[in-house]
């Protein structure tokens, strides 16, 4: 396919995939920021199956186990009553005639969580895995001034690097919302430049409100929040607000009401990206490549942030 500038790359990488797994990266509510391409993918007739590796306990739930470390859940799923995302969107897809199930991996190290994905990727047969970040921390290479909350992300990261798929990429939304966790944003913005002269950078485009994934989306996300009152998602919750044109300090959860928020129309933009390309820039990927559980995952990054140059924070000046 001619690349067109003003048709997202991401979609042009994915025009020959045939069955597309769309994968939330960094657990929680991730999946969610993957819904809207699924359901993009969908219209172009793509079969598309979505996971997300799960902050619930899957051991305390009826779900099926497809293989080690991945978990079939369903709206039926019974179990982990307060918080279940995976199980909120498999209700929500059913209810729009769009499936009834989502993928769930516990939360392990590199090597079983790699394990998993080659066995649900040969399950599916997908020719196309998308790893989707809800926030931009996934794209830290390991030198900024904070890293956010990298350890699920990287982990997930790491796995999907060891596919033996065709297309393998990496997308994010939310771009701002991980200040709270450290992240500096001129960081970020410097690592796609890094990843533009690469060759690895897919563009940027927005979620419109008016567009059918937006308008699903939105709904997806609110019904979530309903379901999850206790923990509703602040990433997706700042997403959609974005979506809807809000601005500021718009609050929508009391787990917020100690900060002040900054809700505004770039948290509505995918970056996409290649994944490899990521991966070749990370600085720490390799050493996480032996781990077995996510508590060594936080120690390697542990140590190596004890010994590596951190770059200067710095203000995105306008």
């Amino acid at each position: 396919m001619m690349s067109s500038p003003f048709a997202p790359r991401l979609f042009e990488e994915l025009a020959g995939a045939r069955r597309v797994l769309v994968a939330g990266a960094g657990g929680g509510f991730d999946v969610y920021a993957g819904l809207p391409l699924a359901l993009a993918l969908k219209r172009l007739g793509k079969e598309v199956h979505l996971a997300n590796l799960t902050f619930s306990y899957l051991g305390g739930t009826d779900a099926a186990w497809l293989a080690p470390h991945v978990a079939i859940v369903t709206p039926d799923t019974r179990g982990e009553e307060r918080y279940f995302p995976e199980r909120s969107l498999a209700r929500w897809l059913r209810a729009q005639g769009l499936g009834d199930r989502v993928y769930a991996f516990e939360k392990v190290g590199v090597r079983p969580l790699a394990a998993a994905y080659r066995a649900l990727s040969t399950e599916l047969g997908a020719d196309a895995v998308v790893l989707v970040d809800g926030g931009t921390d996934i794209l830290m290479f390991g030198d900024e001034a904070g890293l956010g909350t990298p350890q699920e992300d990287m982990t997930s990261l790491a796995a999907v690097a060891e596919l033996d798929v065709a297309t393998r990429l990496v997308a994010c939304i939310g771009f701002g919302i991980d200040a709270y966790h450290g992240v500096c944003h001129a960081h970020f913005l410097e690592n796609v430049a890094t990843l533009e002269r690469d060759g690895a950078y897919l563009g940027a485009f927005s979620l419109g409100r008016a567009t059918p994934e937006g308008t699903a989306f939105l709904d997806a996300v609110a019904e979530a929040q309903a379901s999850t009152p206790g923990r509703p998602s602040i990433v997706n919750g700042s997403i959609s607000a974005a979506v809807r044109g809000d601005f500021g300090d718009v609050q929508f959860t009391t787990r917020t009401e100690a900060s002040e928020l900054f809700i505004n129309p770039l948290m509505g933009l995918y970056f996409g990206f290649h994944l490899q390309g990521l991966v070749r820039r990370s600085l720490y990927l390799p050493l996480l490549s032996d781990t077995r559980t996510i508590f060594e995952v936080s120690l390697v990054i542990e140590a190596f942030r004890a010994q590596v140059a951190v770059r200067p924070r710095r203000a995105i000046p306008h």
